[in-house]
């Protein structure tokens, strides 16, 4: 008996330090990716074709995820079968990957227009607006519904967006000798928060319609996406690439962050299962503080009370939408009847 209670508060113990690393890897992942982009962007030197660097990352992704599922297979046999099947054998479900694949290119190409052209604070909240469109699509693809304070939450996060919009001053130039458009990297984020919406439930269903595991999932997905990447490539940057290279500009500042974002969701999607949805509303807001500290420092970026209120009513509304209310049958039986 007493074995069995020193298991089970080492137990406890290795649950609570689980949610503690997710919470720093979470938050880490939201904050730093921002910054990097926006740094990446607007330093000075040789710059490298963002279209090239998605394309990198979906590489990254591809590897990574054919490790992860020899591993989970493990045997190569096994892993070999297990491609064949799900992959050459079903062609028509792997076709269905295709509509997320070429969005998520989009939208990763669109991240970087809108890093080039908002400082790292105000890509940072701006970019929350993917909760707004992930609820959408959740409504209209998923049938779900939506408590009274998610509502509220959505109405503040749009305020509180605004409200950082807003506050914003006058366009600038950067180390990069590139002129900031605000209005082009808000029309970027916006478009990017709604294909990332559209994609994630779109994403979802599949693989809750079906019995692949994630990494097969994400092994179609970015499979399918690097022909889109480097269609795109070839369409934005052609002349370009011809003249310097796929690799112009590279180093290793740039293949970190290349691997970040590769890694990145692949993380997040390990971890988040030890996280609950408040402690992710709690990194995700400690990454916007995060942002906007380091934004100062790093970009003499200039936080005025508009920003910070604007900025305080989406971290609210994260909260209050990432809030679960206990059952009710819960709240009838006393914490001594909880096993």
């Amino acid at each position: 008996m007493q074995d069995i209670t020193i298991n089970m508060k080492q137990q406890k113990t290795n649950t609570q330090a689980l949610k503690y690393i997710s919470l720093v890897t979470l938050t880490l992942q939201n904050a730093v990716v921002g910054l990097i982009m926006r740094y990446a962007r607007t330093r000075s030197g040789d710059m490298f074709l963002s279209s090239t660097a998605v394309v990198m990352a979906e590489v990254v992704k591809l590897l990574t995820c054919l490790v992860l599922f020899f591993i989970e297979e493990g045997s190569i046999s096994k892993f070999i079968n297990g491609l064949k099947s799900t992959i050459i054998k079903q062609p028509i479900d792997t076709l269905k990957v295709s509509v997320p694949s070429l969005l998520y290119i989009i939208q990763n190409n669109l991240l970087y227009l809108s890093a080039s052209n908002l400082d790292a604070a105000t890509y940072q909240v701006t970019y929350q607006l993917k909760i707004l469109t992930t609820a959408f699509f959740a409504i209209v693809i998923l049938r779900r519904s939506l408590r009274n304070t998610q509502w509220g939450a959505l109405i503040l996060l749009v305020l509180g967006v605004v409200l950082v919009q807003l506050a914003q001053g006058s366009e600038e130039a950067v180390p990069s000798g590139i002129k900031q458009n605000r209005l082009l990297g808000f029309a970027a984020a916006l478009s990017a928060c709604f294909l990332s919406g559209f994609a994630g439930i779109y994403f979802e269903k599949i693989l809750k319609d079906s019995d692949i595991s994630v990494w097969m999932r994400n092994i179609q997905l970015s499979l399918l996406s690097l022909p889109f990447g480097l269609i795109t490539c070839f369409i934005n940057d052609g002349k370009i690439l011809q003249k310097q290279g796929f690799f112009f500009g590279y180093d290793i500042f740039v293949c970190y962050l290349v691997v970040l974002q590769a890694g990145g969701g692949l993380i997040v999607a390990v971890v988040v299962k030890y996280a609950d949805n408040i402690l992710k509303g709690f990194a995700t807001s400690l990454a916007i503080i995060i942002s906007c500290i380091a934004s100062i420092y790093l970009f003499d970026f200039n936080l005025t009370l508009q920003f910070a209120i604007g900025a305080v009513l989406v971290i609210c509304s994260i909260f209050m939408y990432s809030y679960q209310p206990k059952p009710a049958f819960m709240d009838k039986h006393s914490p001594t009847d909880k096993v």
